[in-house]
Parts: structure tokens; sequence; C-alpha cells
């Protein structure tokens, strides 16, 4: 029973509780209802409100924007009245300008009919006054005409000769400053010697009676000395000194090794001499290698061939008015690399040049023939650039100069040979030069005096003023640089100056 009461229990209390829960879900779904109309209410409400607030805000700006398009229009409206107003100012002026300019037309018209007919009477008074001059001066007027051409084409000659002169001299001028400049900067850039190393002939003994023993029993030692290396042994009153005279500088050198070293071994037989000739020989050979070889190095010239480098090393022991030949085909070297570098060409090729130039002067006293053209047969023959070949051969114009190097060596060989100290002159010789070169000078006409300066790198010309003029003055000093170059024979260049002087005196008393 008490289950079965529990169980009704459960079930009645189900049934309630499902009952309550159905009214409170009704209840809150009528709640809800109500929320939801209200909160639709107040939303409408809410749209509304902001509506109007949205319309008022775009009346507003519409009201705004309004006002600035109808200020925009009032300025554009008072802008297109000032542009008006000027418009019509400019017409009125153009409308002014072009009344006052029909009036000027009106007057230039009047003008130009009064100027036609001044010039038709210009023209009358001109054919009248030409009969007149034909009849005083009993001239037509293509004679007359002619008269007038001659005279203004003698002005025009002269004033023509006279600015060529001026072109000449500018040209002359700045030529030799830059010249001058290249060339300083050149020798500044070398320092050298200021007399050169030149080749002994001159043996020192040390004693008198080492003579006896050099000549030998019967002269046999001499004999065998003088066979031996090609040269001539002279032996005379000169104390403790010996003599060596030869043709060949390089068997000169080899007879003065060879002598020097008998003196210091002391056995003096032909046997013994034989054995040191052989021996100084072979030394001899080495040293000209060593000496090519070496001014190659100076000089910073690469890739010559061997047979080349030999002949330079034979230019070591030859000798030019005192100079040594070696010393100076480096030094017109160096000089032609500056000016090169100066000019703007191959620096290279001109240090080539100038090393090789008097490479025919290493065998010039075995074959005949000009050294220049030797040397260039020798670098031709052993494959040199042809702008080398010519300017060994065209350094004393024994050829004709086809390159910039070529004349650039000849100039750097004559500042090398004719530099103070470079060469040995005797003071006989320099004076002759002297002479002959006034000589040349004086044989014009119209020379009144001549004198050489600066160790005749300069002649200056004293002329008569009555008999040469300024114009015959500039052919003058180019028929002496003729005469000069055809009859002289000298080192580096000589300088030209013709002076011509008029000078009035008169005295107060």
């Amino acid at each position: 029973m008490n289950i079965i009461l529990v169980v009704v229990s459960l079930a009645v209390g189900t049934a309630i509780g499902a009952v309550v829960i159905k009214f409170v879900e009704m209840r809150n779904a009528d709640n809800a209802r109500n929320n939801a109309g209200k909160i639709i209410e107040e939303a409408k409400k809410e749209a509304e409100s902001t509506k109007r607030e949205k319309i008022i805000e775009a009346k507003d700006e519409i009201f705004k924007i309004r006002s600035q398009l109808e200020k925009e229009r009032e300025e554009r409206r008072s802008e297109l009245q000032r542009m008006e107003r000027r418009i019509i100012q400019k017409e009125e002026t153009l409308d002014k300008k072009i009344e006052s300019l029909e009036k000027k037309d009106k007057n230039l018209s009047a003008k130009e009919a009064e100027i036609n007919k001044a010039k038709d009477n210009l023209n009358q008074m001109e054919v009248k006054q030409r009969e007149e001059l034909e009849r005083v001066s009993k001239l037509s007027t293509d004679e007359a005409r002619n008269i007038l051409l001659r005279k203004v084409e003698k002005e025009i000659q002269l004033e023509t000769a006279t600015r060529i002169k001026q072109m000449e001299e500018n040209i002359k001028e700045e030529a030799a400053l830059r010249a001058r400049r290249i060339i300083s900067t050149a020798i500044q850039k070398y320092a050298s010697d200021q007399v050169v190393e030149s080749t002994v002939s001159v043996v020192t003994l040390p004693n008198d009676e080492m003579k006896g023993r050099i000549i030998g029993r019967e002269g046999r030692n001499i004999r065998m000395l003088e066979t031996m290396t090609g040269v001539d042994l002279i032996i005379d009153d000169t104390p403790e000194a010996v003599i060596i005279s030869g043709f060949d500088p390089v068997r000169r050198e080899i007879a003065r090794m060879t002598l020097e070293k008998l003196i210091i071994d002391g056995r003096i037989h032909p046997a013994r001499i034989e054995e040191m000739v052989e021996k100084c020989r072979k030394e001899m050979e080495t040293r000209i290698w060593q000496e090519g070889e070496q001014a190659t190095f100076e000089s910073g010239v690469s890739g010559l061939h061997p047979e080349i480098i030999k002949l330079l090393g034979r230019l070591k022991f030859r000798t030019s008015y005192g100079q040594n030949v070696l010393q100076h085909s480096l030094e017109v070297s160096f000089l032609a690399g500056v000016i090169a570098a100066e000019l703007g060409t191959d620096v290279a090729l001109a240090k080539r040049a100038g090393l090789l130039h008097d490479i025919g002067k290493a065998i010039d006293a075995e074959v005949e023939g000009p050294h220049a053209l030797l040397g260039a047969k020798l670098a031709e023959r052993y494959h040199e650039p042809p702008e080398v070949v010519n300017s060994i051969a065209a350094h004393h114009e024994d050829e004709e100069q086809h390159t910039l190097e070529a004349v650039l060596i000849q100039a750097c060989d004559a500042i090398s040979a004719a530099r103070p100290g470079a060469r040995r002159e005797t003071l006989e010789t320099y004076i002759k030069r002297l002479e002959k070169l006034e000589k040349v000078a004086e044989s014009f006409d119209g020379v009144e005096k001549s004198y050489a300066i600066q160790a005749g790198r300069e002649i200056r010309i004293i002329v008569k003023p009555e008999a040469i003029s300024d114009l015959t003055a500039v052919v003058l000093a180019r028929d002496v640089v003729k005469r000069i170059e055809e009859e002289l024979q000298y080192p580096g260049q000589i300088k030209v100056t013709v002076i011509r002087e008029t000078r009035a005196v008169d005295y107060a008393k």
C-alpha cells in the first residue's frame, strides 16, 4: 500500500509540476511578446528621431553647399566683369594705337615720297658731278675705278702682310712657350753628370821599369800584345804611363784590361799574354752583355733581341765628342719618354726609339755607311716596330720623318748633345763656328752687323732701317735660317733675331 501511495503521489506531483511549468512558460511567452512589442515601438521611435536628425543635417549641408556655390558664382561673375572691363579698355587702347599708326603711315608715305624725290635729285647731282670730275681729271669712270682699285689692293696687301706677320709671331711665341715648357720639364726631371764619363786609353804603370818588361826581349811581348788585341801600344817618355791607340773601342778596352792584369800578375811573356787576352775577351763579352741589360733596365725598355742588347753594351765603350754614347742613348730615351707623356703619345715606343737611335755606332767601325741608316737596318733585321726604325734612320735627316716619334727623337738627341758640358769642343773650333755663323749673316744685303751669342745658339742681326723694312726683315730671318741649315753643322738649334731700329736724334740749344 505504501508503495502504491508513493507511486500515486509521484504521479500526481509530476502532473501538477507539468501543469505549473506549462503555465509558467505561457506567462513568460506573454511577457516576451509584450517586451518585444515595446522594443519594436521604441526602435521605431528612435528610427523616426534619427531620420529627422539626418534630414535636418542633410538640409543644413545642402544649404551650406548652396551658399558656397552662390558665393563662387558671385566671385566668378565679378571676375568676368573685371575681365570684360579690361578687354574693353584694351580695345579702346588698340583703337587709339591703330589711329596713331595710320597717321604715322601717312607721314611715312609723305616722307618716303620726299626721300625718293631727294634721291632723284642726288642721282642727278651725282651724274653732273661725275661728268664734271671726268672733265676736270680727264679720266673716265673705268680708269678712275682701276686707279682706286690698285690703291686699295696695295693697302690690302700691306694689311694682309701685317696680319700674317702678327699671326706668325703669335703662333711662334705660343709654340715656343709650349716647347720651352715641355723641354724644361723633361730636363728638370733628368739628373745627369755635367760632363759624361768617357772611355780612357791610358794605363798607369807602377814604375818606369815596367815599360821594359812590357816591351820584352827584342820587343816580342809588345808585338804579341798588339797582334792579339789589334791595337797599338805607344810607350814614350810619358812617366809611368802607356798609351793604347786603336780604332775599335772594344779592342782598346780588351787591351787595357789585359795590360792591367799582366801588370798585377807580373808574369809578362808571349804565352801568358795570349792566355790573358783570351780571358779578358771572354770577360769583355760578359761585361758587354751586362752593360746592355743594365741599360734596358734603367730605361724600362723590354722585349729587345739579345743581339740588340749586346750592341747596346758595345756603346758603353764608344764616345762621340767626349760624350759616352750609351749614356747619351739613355738620356735621349728618358727625355723622349717625358716629352711623349707631355704630348700624349706612346711613351714606351718613344723610350724604345730613344734608346736605340744610335745603335748603328756599335758597328760603324766595321761596316761603311752613316750610323743612322746602319742602325735602322739592324732594328729592321731584329723586327723592331716601323716607328722605331724610322726614328733611327731619320734622327740625322738621312731619311724623311714619317712619325711623331721620329721628330721627337731628333729633338731629344739635339737636347742631349747640345746641353752645356755634354760634349767637348776645342776653343779654336768654337771660335771658327761663331765666325762662320756671323759671316753667313753678314753676307746678306742690308745687314749692318751681326753678333753670335749664347755659345753660338743665337745670332742677332742689326739691319739698316733705310734698306730693310719691317716686312722684309721677316723674309731676311727666313733666308738666314735657310742658309745656316744648308752651310753649317751645329748641335741643337740656332735662333735668328733680326733687329731693325730707327732713331730720331736732335739737340736743344
